[in-house]
């Protein structure tokens, strides 16, 4: 599901703004609307004589984007927007617990809530790599358990978090149904 929500994300809203969209994370607001906190990043093209050339700037966009439904259509609409340049630090609030409690500091702190705590990870991990990609600044990562954050950990991708995730509650399932069974 969340790949189609991208997908669309990325046709509708990003790609007329000649903006790559790098990842989104679902976040909680107020009413039937959805919310998504996005990260993507400007491109530009550049024609020469014979070829047409798409580059990336510089320049990352961290977007809130409000998600509902008219009719059948899906409607999407940038209400906030900030630079990667001005993020200060991100504050994981509690890097020993599992919660999807965040803040991101610009000019101004924004507290928020993902949808999960493994999105809110999810999420630091790739405003980190773009970090790292563009701007080479001093990005303040704070109450984030390193393990999780750091590309070269068994946890850095997304598909190997729902396998990790699969496995364990495969496990949990079959101490469940083996508690269950009575003993001869």
């Amino acid at each position: 599901m969340s790949s189609l929500v991208k997908e669309d994300l990325a046709k509708r809203l990003f790609g007329p703004r000649r903006q790559r969209l790098h990842e989104f994370i679902e976040v909680e607001g107020a009413g039937a609307q959805r919310y998504y906190l996005c990260a993507a990043e400007h491109w530009k093209i550049l024609k020469t004589r014979n070829y047409v050339l798409l580059t990336t700037s510089k320049e990352v966009e961290i977007c809130m984007v409000k998600h509902w439904r008219v009719n059948r259509e899906e409607k999407y609409e940038i209400v906030e927007k900030w630079f990667l340049k001005d993020l200060e630090m991100i504050d994981g609030k509690e890097a020993d617990t599992d919660n999807p409690y965040f803040d991101m500091h610009f000019h101004k702190v924004y507290n928020m809530e993902a949808y999960s705590c493994a999105s809110k990870y999810t999420f630091a991990r790739t405003l980190s790599n773009l970090n790292a990609m563009y701007l080479k600044k001093d990005l303040k990562i704070v109450n984030f358990d390193d393990t999780y954050l750091n590309d070269d950990s068994v946890w850095s991708s997304s598909n190997r978090d729902c396998l990790v995730v699969m496995r364990m509650c495969f496990y949990a399932s079959n101490l469940l149904c083996l508690s269950l069974c009575p003993l001869s």
